[in-house]
């Protein structure tokens, strides 16, 4: 299958960091379909040739495993084209269509890895330039908008100029191979699915923690902040995978149904909630790895007076038959104690207890998702040392790791993604009306804390957050899992 991937932002961050290594590993792998182009956009004056090379000095850049030896970048680098462009002149895109018809690829994918303030631009200048064809495939990353008006009028436009249908909202988390064994472990197999319900879960917790700061992004991430920029699309895309209903088959819409649903069935926040269920941090000076690092208004781009949070916790709840009164946590930030994602879903105590058992040893299943993806469920097992009162329980556990189980084979979330595109397949993409319930969910959030006159907990970096975010979960009787 012919294809074109036209890379609006080519020359950016996003493109050699993350979706350059991820063509090439599906171009090492094979699975990349033949005859394809890769047709980057940016306002520089480059040749083919020009970008070629900085494409290849960008790979010293990544990981030892994944960087490509000589021979298979030259390869690789014969897909790669460049067309200098300025996104805000009609013209340009005549330009890009004549490219684009003189090989007249079967498929033609737009990814917009540019200014989320540009993309409506774009879209309205690809349809004025007749680029908008049954053919072509448009993918948008996040973030799409920074509140649900925006997020509307985005996606007003972009259905203005295509159908749903060719629309690509992109989530990597969706790609990640834990969160897509998440759904073949609840529907793929018939032990889980029995036990996943409020009878016999008392709460999940959602961590997404970072080490890092914000690095080169300071300007861009103090108009976001961790609500718009974790919480809003990944961490609730992450609950969406863990509490929605079987659905009826494994399609698209099928899947994004039932995520749908549990959006709008998310308890709407209150003026109480909102006091006592929502945490809001900002890191300070501190320590990590070793290493002093300064504190988020000291961040280059930042202001030294923002109020933009690098930490959130909240405490959510889904009004439904099955999760009612089973609290969902989710936790997110920068400057934490570690690099580390992962869901912890905890179950309930044994009814009537006949052994001894450690404290806080309830059985639980831990699904990573980085560093490292796998799964584990912890258990109790028999231990060999009697107790005056009986046997005492020990703690066990199974572990599956998928980088020993399947090894070369595993397919990275960007690879993933890409090639569902290039193939039409939207069932790890995100859904208009999805986005549109969760900002919704979201803003009361929003409004609480324009209100708020004392801002931000300020937070050591190096540490979990603020203690507030203990306290909130400690209300419930339960503990990050850190803590226990």
């Amino acid at each position: 299958m012919s294809f074109d991937l036209v890379l609006f932002g080519g020359t950016g961050d996003l493109a050699w960091r993350k979706l350059m290594p991820a063509l090439f590993q599906a171009f090492r792998h094979g699975t990349l379909p033949e005859g394809g182009r890769i047709i980057g956009i940016g306002r520089d004056d480059l040749s083919d040739a020009q970008y070629r090379e900085l494409i290849r000095a960008r790979f010293d850049n990544v990981e030892l495993a994944k960087r490509p030896k000589p021979e298979e970048f030259e390869r690789f680098a014969g897909l790669l084209h460049f067309l200098r462009m300025d996104l805000t002149q009609p013209q340009d895109y005549g330009r890009l269509a004549t490219t684009l018809r003189d090989r007249n690829a079967q498929t033609v994918v737009m990814y917009l890895a540019t200014a989320p303030d540009l993309f409506t631009r774009v879209c309205e200048q690809l349809a004025a330039a007749g680029l908008n064809l049954p053919n072509t495939r448009l993918v948008l990353e996040k973030p799409l908008g920074h509140d649900l008006a925006s997020n509307r009028e985005i996606n007003d436009v972009v259905r203005g100029v295509l159908d749903e249908r060719q629309i690509f909202r992109i989530d990597h988390y969706l790609g990640k191979p834990a969160v897509q064994n998440l759904f073949a472990m609840r529907f793929g197999n018939a032990l889980f699915e029995p036990l996943w319900r409020r009878e016999h879960i008392s709460n999940i917790q959602i961590t997404i923690a970072e080490d890092m700061g914000v690095e080169k992004r300071g300007a861009f991430y103090d108009k976001t902040g961790a609500l718009r920029d974790m919480v809003q699309n990944h961490a609730l895309q992450l609950l969406c995978a863990l509490a929605m209903e079987p659905p009826i088959n494994s399609h698209a819409d099928a899947i994004r149904d039932e995520k749908l649903k549990v959006l709008r069935s998310l308890v709407k926040w209150t003026p109480e909630t909102l006091d006592q269920h929502v945490v809001r941090g900002q890191y300070a000076a501190g320590n990590v790895g070793g290493q002093l690092v300064p504190g988020y208004r000291e961040e280059k781009g930042v202001d030294p007076e923002s109020r933009t949070e690098t930490f959130v916790a909240l405490r959510a709840e889904i009004a439904s038959w099955r999760w009612a009164g089973v609290p969902f946590y989710i936790r997110t930030g920068k400057r934490l104690a570690a690099r580390e994602a992962h869901i912890l879903v905890n179950f309930r105590e044994a009814p009537h207890p006949i052994y001894q058992a450690p404290r806080n040893s309830w059985n639980r299943l831990v699904i990573n998702l980085q560093p490292r993806d796998g799964v584990q469920l912890h258990l109790l097992a028999q231990g060999q040392e009697n107790r005056r009162n009986g046997a005492m329980l020990e703690p066990v556990h199974l572990d599956l790791d998928f980088d020993k189980r399947f090894g070369s084979e595993r397919v990275g979330a960007y690879e993933r993604l890409l090639l569902d595109v290039i193939a039409g397949r939207l069932n790890l993409f995100v859904r208009s009306d999805e986005q549109e319930a969760a900002w919704r969910w979201v803003e009361p959030i929003m409004e609480h804390w324009a209100a708020d006159t004392h801002g931000p907990r300020p937070y050591t970096a190096g540490t979990w957050g603020p203690s507030a975010s203990s306290a909130m979960i400690a209300r419930d009787g339960f503990c990050w899992s850190e803590e226990c």
